[in-house]
């Protein structure tokens, strides 16, 4: 596992030196063009950690870039409330209640997401369960809420788009491995188009209360070219109690 990882690892040292050789068309307003419909190819909604196949569930790298290793620095006490989560997924993990996912969740659901652009605001709308993310480019951050997808504030840093997202509940899960956060989660992330059909995602990730450190994670985002492609509708149907036992 230590190799694969080492190998994820290269693969994101290549995307970041293509990504220093592409510029992105332009919007109207001159920035980065990062509007389409994308999606992520990987296993992270499963476990954003490295993972074995087991009950149906595909094995995969995983998406934790730092720390080196890909695993979630949990404090003692998170880490035995990870396992609890993990036990008892079936009736814990908060899509199964149809909640929204949260971030970083959303953007590495087994969905497509279109991303709207306008100079004031970016829009980022799922597929998922009408799940819609919408990025204030020229305000400031709300306190004293909290939303289960956050409230998140954006700004340009030359060819990438940084959003910081503040103000999440303790809802939500990072994936269907019971890896979660408390209401102290704080999420910066770093969208960027390394190539013409290619969005880097980056997040670094901070929650005192249940972590020891920030972790980072990193993976590509795939857009979509089909001919008349658009997000469907997608019905939430939560588990019914018996299905949870």
């Amino acid at each position: 596992m230590r190799h694969r990882h080492l190998g994820f690892t290269l693969c994101l040292l290549a995307t970041a030196a293509a990504a220093q050789s592409y510029r992105a068309p332009r919007t109207p307003d001159g920035k980065p063009d990062l509007q389409g419909f994308w999606q992520a190819l990987n296993t992270a909604s499963f476990n954003i950690e490295p993972h074995s196949p087991a009950l149906g569930i595909p094995g995969g790298l995983g998406i934790v870039a730092d720390p080196p290793d890909g695993k979630i620095p949990y404090k003692p006490e998170a880490a035995a409330q990870q396992q609890q989560n993990f036990r008892n997924r079936a009736a814990r993990d908060p899509l199964h209640k149809c909640y929204s996912p949260g971030v970083p969740r959303m953007m590495y659901l087994p969905f497509p997401f279109q991303i709207i652009q306008t100079p004031k605001f970016i829009a980022i709308t799922s597929e998922y369960a009408h799940t819609v993310r919408n990025v204030s480019l020229d305000s400031k951050h709300i306190s004293d809420l909290d939303f289960y997808m956050g409230d998140s504030r954006g700004h340009w840093e030359g060819e990438t788009l940084v959003v910081d997202v503040t103000s999440n509940n303790d809802e939500t899960w990072f994936d269907a491995a019971g890896n979660f956060h408390s209401d102290a989660l704080h999420v910066v992330e770093r969208y960027t188009r390394t190539e013409p059909d290619v969005l880097t995602y980056e997040a670094t990730i901070e929650d005192p209360k249940v972590l020891t450190k920030p972790f980072k994670i990193a993976m590509p985002l795939y857009r979509h070219r089909e001919k008349n492609f658009r997000l469907l509708e997608y019905e939430c149907q939560a588990y019914a109690e018996e299905d949870q036992k």
